[in-house]
Parts: C-alpha cells; structure tokens; sequence
C-alpha cells in the first residue's frame, strides 16, 4: 500500500493562494531581472513539496530531497551556473509563497494553465501527462472515457482537478479524498467503480501497491508542467527555456523521465 498521504496534490485547485498570487500580480514589477538577483547572490531558491512520490519526496533512508523534479531543478541551477537551494512548501500556499518572493521558482508538477499564467511565466514545458482511470482487476467493464461512468462511484483527489473534471459530468457519483491510499482502499474493496488520477502518478501508485487494481484508460486531455516564476524576468525566461530545450535536445530530460517513470513524459504524445 502507499503510504504517503499527499499524492493528490500535484493537480490541486490553488483557490485562495491562487487569488493572493493574483493580487500580487497589481504590484510593481521587480526592478531587477530574476535572472541578475541569483547571479548576485549565487543561488536559485526553488520551492517544491517534497511529499509527492516519485516526483519530489524525501528519501528515508537520507533524508534527502529527490525525485523528479529534483533532478530537473538541479539541472536547471547547474546550468545557471548557481547553487540550488531547496524550500518545502505546503502544496495549498505554494503560489502565494511564489508572489510573495519567499522563494525564485516552484519545481513541483505545476500545471500550466491560462488562469495561473494570468499571474505568473512559466518556461517551457517538461512534463507532459493526462488523467487517468484506476479500476478493479476483476472488472469487465472497459470505461474508455468519463460520460460512460455516468450512474458509477468515481474517487478523486479532494480539491484536485480531477474532482472538478468528474463533477463536470452530470451523473457521475464523485467521491472525493484527502489521500491516495484510502481511495484505492475503497476501489479495491468495491465502495467505488473507478479512480482517477494523473497517469504518471497511476504508475507509481500501481507499483507500490498490493492491491488487485489495474491501470484503465487514459481520459482528458494532455497536461503541460512547467515552472512558474514571478513575471517581468525575460531573461531568466529566456535562459531557463533554453536550458531545458538543450536538455531536450540532448537527451537529458528523457533519461531523468526514463530513470522514475520508465517512459520517456518530457514531450507531447
């Protein structure tokens, strides 16, 4: 079983920090690029939960921040030529920490969307993902996209994406939880017909998991991570997106996607 109690989050609905990001948006641009500040002081804050498997979590047996995200945010630091500097931030106040200038970037699955650009830039994606169901083994019913589980039990992440995708459907029974665990609990024990999740989260969840529940269809549309960073910085947009279109290029991003997820998630399917 999963025992890590926080891998929802990645998809969260960011309501009340997203609207403090948003108001931090009405005040005046920095002065200096991003991209000047941490040269000057030689190190690039980055925040991320560092609760969320196998994206970015503490190792137990270290201590020590790793995962994906990780490895993408070191990347990008020792590219810049400046030392990361890592801030583990509750997932529900990690934008309004981002416009209050606790830390310079999040490294931590944020998705790109036009509400949350509204506020911040982002880079260039490096994650590519889409929601995905979780069904029982034993299960004959192949649900190939949402509308076909109308009169079903869906679970979901409480306040994530995924319950706002489910409601959006008139007739699904949508059940919302804090955590994985006891969502998959209550598919495998019947209490729900099907799960939805990010697909690159269902394969962790699948592999850590002793429970007789299978991977089902993939049923949304493709999602793009990115990295946000306070606006009015282009050349540490600039340099950031050609970091990671170089790591692209070369290689790099898929051998750090290959390495956790055993697929290559950096480019668009």
């Amino acid at each position: 079983m999963v025992k890590h109690s926080n891998l929802f989050s990645r998809r969260a609905v960011l309501g009340a920090g997203l609207a403090l990001a948003f108001l931090a948006v009405q005040s005046p641009a920095q002065a200096a690029d991003l991209l000047q500040e941490a040269k000057k002081r030689g190190v690039l804050r980055i925040a991320m939960e560092g609760t969320y498997p196998p994206f970015n979590y503490k190792d137990p047996k270290t201590g020590q921040l790793t995962g994906y995200d990780v490895d993408v945010a070191k990347l990008v630091a020792n590219r810049l030529g400046l030392r990361p500097e890592f801030v583990a931030t509750e997932w529900a106040a990690i934008l309004a920490g981002l416009a209050a200038g606790k830390y310079d970037v999040i490294v931590s699955q944020v998705g790109i969307t036009p509400k949350r650009e509204q506020a911040f830039d982002f880079s260039r994606p490096y994650t590519y993902s889409q929601p995905q169901l979780i069904v029982r083994k034993n299960d004959r019913a192949t649900y190939t996209n949402l509308a076909e589980l109308k009169g079903k039990r869906l679970g979901v992440g409480q306040g994530s994406v995924f319950e706002q995708q489910a409601k959006a459907v008139p007739g699904i029974e949508v059940k919302s939880y804090p955590a994985a665990p006891e969502n998959l609990q209550d598919l495998a024990f019947g209490r729900i017909d099907a799960a939805l999740n990010d697909s690159l989260m269902v394969a962790y969840l699948l592999k850590n998991s002793q429970l007789p529940i299978k991977a089902g269809a993939k049923v949304g549309a493709v999602e793009r991570m990115g990295i946000p960073f306070r606006k009015g910085s282009p050349q540490f947009k600039a340099a950031v997106d050609k970091i990671l279109l170089d790591a692209a290029n070369d290689g790099t991003l898929k051998a750090l996607s290959l390495k956790w997820f055993g697929i290559d998630a950096t480019r668009a399917p």
